[in-house]
């Protein structure tokens, strides 16, 4: 399923997804930035996943499409790899509320705690 539209509020560091079947997503930059399907973040197996740190203020500066079935997010922090195919974005948007939980637990199991939006450490 490929969106009908793509919104990126820089402000707000949001990506919205308008889909066929009427559902919208709203997913935010750091998100999507800590589920990259880049190698840096998963790695290149099973078990090779890196857990992303510091992203709170991360912003997308661009939106690239590739061809017909994904787009390339360009991130502030530089990191430009892994495309976002239409499956992956819509499985995001979907599971949001199971995903960034467990992303949470991660950062708080490590001992990490996450910066105010705005907040320079």
């Amino acid at each position: 399923m490929t969106p009908t539209d793509i919104t990126l509020n820089q402000k707000s560091r949001e990506l919205q997804l308008t889909w066929p079947n009427g559902e919208v997503h709203t997913l935010s930059c750091e998100y999507l930035r800590v589920h990259s399907p880049s190698a840096e973040v998963r790695g290149h197996g099973p078990g090779q996943e890196t857990l992303q740190l510091g992203k709170e203020n991360v912003n997308i500066t661009a939106i690239e499409p590739v061809g017909h079935y994904a787009v390339k997010l360009v991130f502030d922090d530089n990191h430009d790899s892994g495309l976002y195919d239409w499956n992956l974005l819509y499985d995001l948007g979907k599971h949001q509320e199971q995903y960034w939980p467990a992303y949470l637990d991660k950062l708080k199991a490590r001992g990490y705690q996450r910066k105010q939006p705005g907040q320079v450490i």
